[in-house]
């Protein structure tokens, strides 16, 4: 069975430190991930113009995070590899043919499915988030979790791969999936999944759709953002527009891998795979919509990500013929209690884990916490 559950990695220090414990733990998917000869490049870039197109980003990102860069630094320098390739790999956006207005670029990997409930559709009238991460099984096998603590941030757990960070939260209150979106805008700036290490240090659910918004962003993912007291914040988003929207009336919120907005459609790049992701946005609104008011709870939730209707175009993904992407983490959360379920693989067929901030804040008290890379 501890094959089949996603490893625990509890960690605490400085940046540097932290990072470096990530690099001894990762050490495998890191060095595969950062070996410049295996890389496959779009326009016919070489390893040495990829790692420069990389440096015109770490120009913009270091001095408004320098913080990641200790924490690249520390990872790289543990995993005994180059910190310029560690953070090539960082970057979504170089990894695929620009995008443009008219013209698509390659179809993005990865492909999520979010749908959030709180009052008036939950039986308890908390706030519950569910998620289905959408990757290739390789992915799935590196999967790790971590709990992290670096100096006065708050404690955030997330679940990743040791170089990508997919969904997180932290012991502020504070919940973050979501999932990719192909915006035609994109360009040098801040990567969008060094956004989601950023926003996930933050204390507000302000704060956090600060950091989604930063003006120089390199483009967006569709931000699913949402606090303990019931506060949610869908932020669809591009490099240079925006549109935030909550929980409807009904207390439902739904997302995939389209621009949903009006405002935002022009921003799509990838219009063919929007009419595949419509397909599980509107199922997801279905289930929603076909719970009595005031019954989901995170069993309900779980049962939706489940759902196996409109394969291979269903919520719960299987190997399909000529799909590369499956379901390879979900999870379920109280984000007004703190609990989190989540499990490898499909949750159909995967063992569930639990997670609770209470729990880890209980851990740490009375005891000054060193960096260290305990596996659980």
């Amino acid at each position: 069975m501890p094959d089949r559950e996603i490893p625990l990695l509890r960690l605490s220090g400085s940046y540097a430190d932290v990072g470096a414990a990530i690099g001894e733990a990762c050490r495998d998917t890191i060095v595969r991930e950062c070996d410049t000869g295996s890389w496959a490049m779009p326009l016919g870039r070489s390893a040495r113009e990829q790692l420069a197109i990389a440096d015109a980003y770490a120009e913009v990102t270091r001095p408004r995070m320098p913080w990641l860069f200790e924490e690249l630094e520390g990872c790289a320098g543990t995993a005994g590899v180059d910190p310029r390739a560690l953070w090539a790999c960082c970057i979504e956006e170089i990894w695929y043919a620009p995008r443009t207005p008219g013209r698509a670029g390659a179809a993005i990997a990865g492909r999520c499915s979010d749908l959030v409930a709180t009052a008036p559709a939950t039986a308890d009238g908390h706030t519950l988030t569910a998620h289905n991460n959408d990757m290739s099984r390789r992915y799935q096998r590196d999967l790790v979790a971590i709990e992290r603590t670096c100096g006065d941030d708050p404690t955030i757990l997330t679940i990743g791969n040791g170089i990508w960070i997919s969904v997180g939260w932290n012991d502020a209150g504070l919940n973050l999936t979501g999932n990719e979106l192909s915006p035609n805008d994109e360009r040098v700036g801040v990567p969008r999944e060094i956004q989601v290490r950023a926003m996930l240090r933050e204390r507000t659910l302000q704060g956090m759709v600060d950091v989604a918004l930063d003006p120089a962003r390199a483009s967006s993912y569709n931000n699913v953002l949402v606090d303990a007291g019931g506060g949610v914040a869908n932020v669809e988003g591009s490099a240079t527009a925006s549109e935030i929207t909550g929980a409807d009336a009904d207390g439902h919120l739904v997302h995939t891998n389209h621009y949903v907005c009006a405002s935002m459609r022009g921003y799509e790049g990838d219009p063919e795979y929007a009419e595949h992701s419509a397909i599980r946005y509107r199922r997801a609104a279905e289930l929603l919509a076909d719970a009595p008011a005031g019954t989901i709870t995170m069993d309900t939730l779980h049962g939706f990500l489940q759902d196996h209707e409109h394969a291979p175009d269903a919520l719960c993904r299987h190997e399909a013929e000529g799909r590369t992407t499956v379901t390879a983490f979900w999870c379920v959360a109280d984000v007004t209690a703190g609990a989190i379920r989540y499990g490898r693989g499909n949750p159909c067929d995967s063992v569930a884990q639990t997670f609770r901030f209470a729990d880890a804040s209980a851990a740490r008290d009375g005891a000054e916490r060193v960096a260290h890379d305990e596996i659980v």
